[in-house]
């Protein structure tokens, strides 16, 4: 079978196999927003490497105003690659994707204007994205970093720096929470298991703080 078709199939398998709420291949075919984005944007890749590079733009502005998706016609996606509901979803031009990563709603690989030694602007502007990596619904991965294999990224944040292999980064600025390594994913970036190392810091200073006040109130009684 031919590769490009085996890619399809693939990015198909992979919405029947994350998404639960897709129960059958023609409701993937039918239903998906983000498989027709995809679909287009594969032929707009090929346009795109054969030179017919207005052409290809033209057809992602099309695939912008029926989805809701702007995905460059340089980017360079992998197999198994799945947005999930789709809207406000951008990938820049020079954005890396691997196989099996999955996408949520309102995720942007956007670029940054980065000089080299020369004071030249560089080429690569845009993330680069590993294998089996899953991206939460709203979060922004910023310039030319790279984000390991099997990593997730937690709704909302805003990620500037490379984020190792088997992590789990939230917030903003993105900071780790927990190794992912051997764990199944789930949606949006998280597991129900997830910690933010941060939030609990802040929750048990709170707790100290009030219980620091209780005692104060109770020193202040035997005194009177």
């Amino acid at each position: 079978m031919n590769t490009k078709y085996k890619t399809i199939l693939n990015d198909l398998d992979a919405i029947l196999s994350r998404d639960p709420a897709t129960n059958s291949y023609l409701e993937a075919l039918l239903c998906n927003s983000g498989f027709h984005c995809i679909c287009i944007y594969r032929l707009n890749h090929w346009l795109w490497n054969h030179n017919w590079h207005i052409c290809a733009r033209l057809l992602s502005q099309i695939a912008r105003f029926l989805t809701g998706i702007e995905i460059h016609p340089a980017a360079k996606i992998g197999h198994g690659f799945m947005i999930d509901h789709g809207m406000g979803v951008v990938i820049g031009e020079t954005a890396e994707i691997g196989n099996n990563v999955t996408l949520y709603h309102d995720v942007t690989l956007g670029g940054t204007t980065v000089f080299d030694k020369n004071g030249k602007i560089r080429s690569k502007r845009h993330p680069t994205i590993g294998n089996n990596v899953i991206i939460g619904s709203g979060a922004q991965i910023l310039g030319p970093i790279k984000i390991g294999n099997n990593c997730k990224i937690g709704s909302n944040a805003i990620v500037i720096k490379d984020v190792k292999e088997s992590s789990t980064v939230v917030g903003f600025p993105a900071h780790l929470a927990e190794s992912s390594k051997n764990k199944k994913f789930c949606s949006y970036g998280l597991d129900t298991f997830s910690t933010d190392e941060l939030s609990e810091t802040i929750i048990n200073l709170t707790e100290n703080i009030h219980n620091l006040h209780a005692e104060i109130e109770a020193l202040k009684k035997k005194i009177k």
